[in-house]
């Protein structure tokens, strides 16, 4: 299975998930530059954290006009997986390839620290190797992880089970303790907390390498593949 993580000028996390992919879970993976136009050599993107265009306007507002995006829109489109973390979902939001908007903070702080989440759905290709109700730790660092959407928005997304992850302890004011949505097909996954940065036990938790090991599960029985 081969990774790609999307690098915008002010990303600043893709080097934590590259590691992710390449050591936490032995799979190939590659950096690919936000002029790039074509993704199709790839199994699945990651948008890795960060600041892309130094944040001007909104969050991902400008990462969003970038010419690899109508490849991460096609790849969402063939059913590929998808991740976003941190400002790569803010650049999905924002890509109208999940639903709703994001907010400043609540306390409009900067928030770093470890946070306990709520696995809400883990029938999903990100979340197969977690059980429901799990409470797993992942960092989050960001000023404006404060989820939004409107009545209709939200009633669609309890409908559907597009609510992945919450906040056990709402740590930024988001709506229903939301932390990660995904698509309603199920293969777009954002969320806040960096999944990347809990790979092993020396980084103080390692609760992440799960949604890297479901994808690669979910891939291998897609294509019968036992080694």
């Amino acid at each position: 299975m081969k990774f790609a993580v999307i690098m915008f000028p002010g990303s600043n996390c893709d080097i934590d998930m590259f590691h992710a992919v390449e050591e936490a879970v032995g799979e190939e993976v590659e950096y690919v530059w936000h002029n790039d136009t074509n993704l199709d050599r790839f199994d699945a993107v990651l948008l890795p954290g960060g600041f892309s265009y130094g944040d001007y306007l909104r969050p991902g507002s400008i990462a969003h006009f970038s010419p690899i995006m109508s490849a991460v829109k096609k790849a969402a489109e063939e059913g590929k997986p998808v991740l976003g973390v941190c400002n790569g979902f803010q650049i999905l939001l924002e890509s109208r390839l999940l639903p709703g908007a994001m907010r400043r903070n609540e306390n409009l702080h900067f928030i770093c620290k470890t946070v306990p989440l709520r696995v809400e759905n883990p029938d999903t290709m990100f979340t197969n190797q977690y059980q429901k109700s799990d409470e797993i730790y992942i960092p989050v660092a960001h000023g404006d992880g404060n989820y939004y959407c409107d009545e209709e928005t939200m009633t669609a997304l309890k409908d559907n089970n597009q609510i992945v992850f919450t906040y056990v302890n709402n740590t930024n004011g988001s709506r229903e303790n939301i932390a990660g949505i995904t698509n309603k097909a199920g293969n777009v996954l954002g969320m806040m907390p960096h999944p990347e940065r809990a790979v092993e036990d020396l980084l103080g938790s390692a609760d992440g390498k799960k949604l890297f090991a479901s994808i690669v599960k979910q891939w291998r029985e897609k294509h019968a593949i036992t080694t």
